[in-house]
């Protein structure tokens, strides 16, 4: 092998251990969590070599510049592809670490939120860096618990904005009514529910052994509309959605009434004169008491007596299919169920679900169970499509719904 062929292989070697070097050494100066202190020192160990490899190689290509070389289509192939190599490395570590924030806000707050891919975003940013990001993206409730006195009933005629007009036109024999448009690219649906009389929390026939398929329960339970309801225990994140979170009632029974170590949401449930009521730091005979007869538990609150959340950036839960339930001062209820993509890096933030409850004029709401459970039924149909972690279309097995039965 000539001097000449031999600096030009040195010349990609050396690229190759370079920029891979460099992705493990910016990584590792980043996190300890993927990348230890000794593998950091080691990648910078090989990333000297790599540069003094490339040194010896460009002074072989100068130095026998004149001598034969390699064919010219495979000069061109190799280079191509130590070329994209390259080209790939920076831009992965310019989407990680680069000025642009979106992507590792992003990341972050969605990888943190779900609690089970925590990893995702610890791989790659140190304990300091996600601190940063989760404090300039959260949500912050109100301390208030909702007023019902604020729920009227009271029908006004006039529309205020396009948004009223959307849930206020309809038939006067119209138990619901289903808007459908775009969050952030993904499919929402918003059910209009003009009789909350008829609204109450279906559960898992198998609950306390194993949750159930959202348009199962609705089906055996005659519900002609559901959504998932509140959230589930999930020990080693793998759960089969046996055991709902905190407090659960249905037509005036105690479900469960377990403890909610949680700083974010609490009860969401309606009282025997059909109000929506968000309460906090309360048990199930208090709830039962307060007359509630039917009710989950989950959060974050988003609004409460008309007051918004104060949600900074994406609200720190990122973004991801999400369901949420609301009251109008009216008496009209809001289902709402957005979706996620196939890749499940798009759906609706906390920002996102606040904003939407605000326009359609929503005096409370709160946030139900997201992700995977998202969904919306119709007469035994799913509307939307719930996408799992293994990136199949479909939804999981739940322990509770809000139902609309005639």
């Amino acid at each position: 092998m000539n001097l000449k062929k031999r600096g030009i292989i040195f010349l990609w070697i050396s690229l190759f251990i370079i920029f891979t070097s460099l992705v493990f050494l910016v990584i590792g100066c980043n996190s300890n969590y993927l990348i230890s202190d000794i593998n950091k020192r080691i990648s910078l160990g090989i990333m000297i070599l790599g540069i003094i490899l490339l040194g010896y190689s460009i002074f072989l290509i100068i130095r026998y510049k004149y001598r034969s070389n390699f064919k010219k289509v495979k000069m061109i192939i190799v280079s191509s592809l130590i070329g994209l190599y390259a080209l790939g490395c920076s831009t992965f570590l310019f989407i990680l670490y680069g000025p642009c924030d979106n992507f590792r806000t992003w990341l972050i707050t969605t990888a943190m939120a779900t609690m089970n891919h925590q990893y995702y975003c610890k791989w790659f940013y140190s304990d300091e860096i996600i601190n940063d990001v989760l404090n300039s993206n959260y949500v912050k409730e109100s301390d208030e618990s909702s007023n019902p006195n604020l729920i009227t009933f009271d029908k006004n005629g006039n529309y205020k904005n396009e948004y009223e007009k959307e849930i206020l036109e309809h038939d006067k024999d119209d138990l619901y009514k289903i808007i459908k448009f775009k969050v952030n690219g993904c499919d929402a649906y918003l059910a209009a529910i003009y009789d909350p009389s008829k609204i109450s929390v279906g559960i898992s026939k198998w609950l306390g052994r194993s949750g159930q398929y959202i348009y199962d329960m609705a089906k055996e339970q005659d519900a002609i509309l559901a959504i998932n309801g509140g959230g589930f225990f999930d020990p080693n994140y793998n759960s089969n959605g046996a055991n709902p979170l905190g407090i659960t009632i249905s037509n005036g029974k105690i479900i469960s009434d377990a403890a909610y170590n949680s700083n974010s949401g609490g009860v969401i449930g309606f009282d025997e004169n059909n109000k929506l009521l968000l309460l906090r730091n309360i048990n199930a005979n208090e709830a039962l008491n307060m007359g509630i007869r039917d009710a989950v538990t989950m959060g974050p609150f988003l609004i409460v007596n008309g007051k918004t959340a104060d949600i900074k950036g994406n609200g720190g839960w990122g973004y991801a299919a999400r369901t949420a339930i609301g009251q109008r001062s009216d008496g009209i209820v809001l289902f709402l169920v957005v979706d996620s993509n196939e890749f499940r890096t798009k759906g609706a933030s906390m920002k996102d679900l606040a904003e939407i409850m605000e326009n359609y004029g929503a005096i409370n709401a709160a946030n139900l169970d997201g992700g995977t459970s998202s969904a919306i039924v119709e007469n035994g149909e799913l509307l939307n499509d719930p996408i799992d972690s293994a990136l199949r279309h479909k939804t999981r097995g739940i322990p509770t719904i809000f139902k609309v039965v005639k």
